[in-house]
């Protein structure tokens, strides 16, 4: 646990009992802070006060009189699409709001690092897409190579909940927008910026807000050094920002659409090779094609921002390089769960939206693809043309007839996971992949992706 500094004595609220709020309460308390909890579920109450930390309503803005800080789960909006009233009250109030990145942020340097040889660093991912493969990735470089490293933030474990690091020791966050946006301190020592599409948008009053809470990340405690997705405008903007001239090696810029020129550090993929130019020369390179556990361009745009990250950090082409190749990859995430009579069966429930679909869909061949869910704003045109590559749809999810209607293949409404894989077993031919790749949410059938990508791989085994 990370106990929380600068807060001894004094009371914090603490809205949300999930994993960050639990996580935030304990290290609040071990810091000598008086936690003060409050949750809607009355489950997530009884779960706390289990643990003997003290919860009460806290909706009023008398009820924030004692009240030094708000702590706030990162599901809980604090501003749009309207502010949850605790939130509200809190800030009539004049009461600081922050979350547990903030606090981690705070409270990670200690007087101990002052007999480390190596002082304790942090890498902070974030993004639309992949920011949970290239994290994972970067942390399981560091392990190979022999770097102690803890992995947390929005994979893994809760940020508080890691133990105070060694000499030397590399921590790994990703960090989604609805934790960027809203902690008072954000100080890595290298921030990566993997990839901006459209999602969240409700959250953040549209693509402005939501590149601006990515932003944050780089633009509160400027990092030693920015690795940075180049391929959309903001990524270009954002390195623009960054970078005091064209040669500042600060930033690391990072493609998948096109080989980087200039006198600065470049990391890019281009018909799967991996290039590292530095000063205009390449100085490294790294065969992708074969390692399984990246496949597809979006894994190659993952590979090389964690590839950037750890060069940045000073770990030789080499040995990243073979990092990779035993990188087995997460589950949900372009996932093979199995191979039968020649057909090929892909889980990557966790494409929730149109863009991380489209790069799932762009990585195979002869798809049966599986779709579907709660729609997110945009809709699915940005899925571009899939004849090449989809051979036909199955789509699930309670409104699966409309989403069916905006496809520009045969699709089947199946409405169920079970029905959708029976059919795509019953259709495939040898050669083919059954890919779940939903382009939507899981919220009208499922808790979250997850238990949505589990129901399919159980179905398939069921066929297999």
């Amino acid at each position: 646990m990370i106990p929380v500094q600068g807060l001894a004595g004094a009371v914090v609220a603490v809205l949300g009992l999930g994993r960050s709020g639990l996580s935030a309460a304990r290290a609040l308390a071990a810091g000598g802070a008086t936690p003060l909890c409050w949750d809607d579920n009355p489950a997530a109450r009884a779960r706390a006060e289990a643990e003997g930390l003290a919860c009460r309503p806290l909706s009023r803005i008398e009820d924030f009189d004692e009240i030094a800080r708000l702590v706030v789960s990162p599901g809980i909006p604090h501003l749009y699409p309207a502010p949850n009233t605790v939130v509200a009250a809190a800030l009539e109030a004049g009461v600081p709001v922050d979350n547990d990145i903030g606090l981690f942020f705070q409270s990670f340097a200690t007087g101990d690092w002052a007999a480390f040889d190596t002082p304790p660093r942090v890498i902070a991912v974030t993004g639309s897409n992949g920011k949970s493969t290239t994290s994972a990735l970067i942390h399981h470089v560091l392990t190979s190579a022999g770097r102690p490293s803890q992995l947390a933030g929005n994979i893994g474990r809760g940020v508080l909940d890691i133990e105070p690091p060694q000499d030397g020791e590399v921590v790994v966050l990703e960090l989604s927008s609805y934790q960027t946006e809203l902690a008072r301190s954000l100080t890595p020592d290298v921030a990566v910026f993997t990839n901006l599409s459209p999602d969240h948008l409700d959250r953040h009053a549209g693509m402005g807000g939501y590149f601006a809470a990515k932003r944050r990340l780089f633009a509160e405690g400027g990092p030693d050094r920015a690795v940075i997705g180049v391929d959309e405008a903001e990524g270009r903007f954002l390195a623009g920002q960054m970078a005091e001239g064209r040669g500042d090696d600060r930033v690391i810029r990072v493609s998948v659409t096109r080989k980087l020129t200039g006198p600065g550090w470049q990391v890019f993929a281009r018909k799967g090779f991996l290039s590292e130019y530095r000063k205009g020369r390449q100085v490294g390179s790294i065969d992708l094609r074969g390692i399984e556990g990246l496949p597809g361009a979006h894994n190659h745009q993952n590979a090389c921002a964690a590839y950037a990250a750890c060069r940045g950090l000073g770990l030789a082409p080499k040995g990243i390089e073979a990092a990779f190749h035993s990188f087995a990859g997460l589950p949900h995430r372009s996932q093979t769960v199995g191979e039968a009579r020649g057909v090929r069966f892909v889980n990557d429930s966790k494409a929730t939206n149109v863009d991380s679909a489209a790069k799932a869909l762009a990585a195979f061949r002869n798809i049966r693809w599986i779709c579907g869910g709660l729609e997110k704003d945009g809709g699915l045109a940005g899925l571009g043309d899939l004849s090449a590559s989809v051979r036909k749809a199955y789509v699930i999810g309670r409104e699966a007839a409309g989403f069916a209607l905006q496809l520009e293949v045969e699709a089947e409404v199946c409405g169920t996971m079970a029905v959708a894989v029976a059919r795509a077993v019953e259709d495939a031919e040898p050669g083919d992949v059954v890919l779940l790749a939903p382009a939507a949410a899981s919220f009208d059938q499922y808790d979250n992706f997850e238990q949505r990508g589990d129901d399919f791989v159980a179905e398939v085994a069921r066929h297999l």
